[in-house]
C-alpha cells in the first residue's frame, strides 16, 4: 500500500502534518488504495495525496477549475492539477483546499 510506503519515507513527517490538515481541520474521509491515498467527503474526492523523491504531492482532482495565487500549481492533464511541496507551508495549502472544497460542492 502507498500509505505505507509514505509512512516510512524521508519525508513521512511531511506527509502527516498535511494529513492532519486534510482529517482534523477538514474532517475528510480518508481511503488507503495500493497507489494514493485518497481523501473525500459527502460530495465526493477532493484530493490525493503521496510522498514523492522530492517531498509530497497532493493531486487536486478538479484543479483545472482552482484560481492559483501561488503559482504552484502543476499539471496539464484535463482536469487534475498537483501542489508539490518540500515543506508545509498551511496558508497555502488550506488555500487550495478551501478552494478544492467549495469546487467540489458545486456538483
Amino acid at each position: 500500500m502507498q500509505f505505507d510506503i509514505d509512512e516510512k519515507s524521508e519525508h513521512s513527517a511531511l506527509f502527516f502534518s498535511a494529513r492532519r490538515i486534510l482529517l482534523e481541520k477538514y474532517q475528510l474521509t480518508e481511503t488507503k488504495k495500493a497507489r494514493i491515498t485518497t481523501y473525500s467527503n459527502e460530495n465526493g474526492g477532493i484530493c490525493h495525496m503521496r510522498t514523492m523523491a522530492h517531498g509530497l504531492d497532493i493531486g487536486f482532482l478538479k484543479g483545472v477549475h482552482m484560481e492559483d495565487q501561488f503559482g504552484l500549481l502543476t499539471g496539464s492533464g484535463k482536469v487534475m492539477r498537483v501542489l508539490s511541496m518540500q515543506e508545509l507551508n498551511i496558508p497555502q495549502v488550506q488555500y487550495y483546499i478551501d478552494q478544492a472544497i467549495a469546487i467540489n460542492a458545486l456538483k
